[in-house]
C-alpha cells in the first residue's frame, strides 16, 4: 500500500527555497530526479517517537522510498511534513516486506546491536541497500532479523549500552552517503544549484 499525493500548494516552513511555490507533486517529481538509490525501512511496532526524526533524516539524505513494517499509524511530529515528499510503502507483515525487497533486487541490512552483527564502519554497503531500523525500546524483531541479508552495528566507546535509534539512523545513512559521495554530490548540485540553502524550520 502506498500513499496518495496532493496537488495543493505546500506548507513551506521546512522546505528549501528552490522548491517553494511548487505543488506537492512537483516537489516529489524533482526530488525523484535527484534522489539516491538508498532506501530506508522502519519496523513500526509501537509508534516510537523517533520514527518521525528518521523520516526527516531520510528526506535530508535524498532517500526516495520509505518502507513501514507493522502498524500503519506512526508518530509524524518529528517528520516535519517531510514524509509528504517520500514514497511511503506499508507492509502488515515481515514476509510481505521481504518478498517485495527480493522482487526489487534490494539488499536488506538491519542496523541493531545484536550478537553476530558487523561494525558498520568496516562494511562496504551496496548501492541498492535498504537500511532497516527498529523502535527505541524493542529494537528490531527476531523475526525480521532472521530474514535480512546482513546485520550491522555502530561501534561505541562510552558507557551507554546504545544510542538513540534516530541518531543511529542518521549515522548509517551518512556512512552510505560517504561511500557513494561522488554520485550523491552530482545529484545534490543539480538540485541546489551548487550552493547550500537555508530552510526555515
Amino acid at each position: 500500500m502506498t500513499q496518495e499525493y496532493s496537488s495543493a500548494r505546500l506548507d513551506t516552513r521546512n522546505l528549501v527555497d528552490t522548491l517553494k511555490g511548487m505543488t506537492e507533486r512537483e516537489v516529489i517529481d524533482k526530488l525523484d530526479r535527484n534522489g539516491v538509490d538508498l532506501e530506508v525501512a522502519i519496523e513500526n511496532l509501537d509508534r516510537d517517537f523517533s520514527m518521525g526524526t528518521i523520516v526527516r533524516t531520510a528526506n535530508a539524505f535524498g532517500v526516495r522510498h520509505l518502507h513501514v513494517i507493522g502498524r500503519k499509524q506512526w508518530n509524524k511530529r518529528g517528520a516535519m511534513a517531510t514524509d509528504k515528499y517520500l514514497h511511503v510503502h506499508y507492509y502488515t507483515t515481515t514476509e510481505a516486506f521481504i518478498a517485495s525487497m527480493n522482487s526489487s533486487d534490494k539488499y536488506v541490512i538491519a542496523v541493531d546491536i545484536v550478537s553476530g552483527a558487523s561494525p558498520l564502519s568496516q562494511e562496504l554497503l551496496p548501492s541498492n541497500a535498504v537500511l532497516v531500523f527498529g523502535s527505541e525500546g524493542q529494537g528490531i524483531s527476531e523475526q525480521l532479523l532472521d530474514k535480512v541479508r546482513k546485520i550491522v552495528y555502530i561501534p561505541q566507546s562510552g558507557s551507554t549500552r546504545s544510542i538513540n535509534v534516530a541518531v543511529a539512523a542518521g549515522i548509517a545513512m551518512w556512512e552510505w552517503t560517504k561511500q557513494y559521495e561522488t554520485s550523491v554530490k552530482n545529484r545534490s548540485t543539480s538540485h541546489r544549484g551548487g550552493a547550500a540553502e537555508r530552510c526555515v524550520n
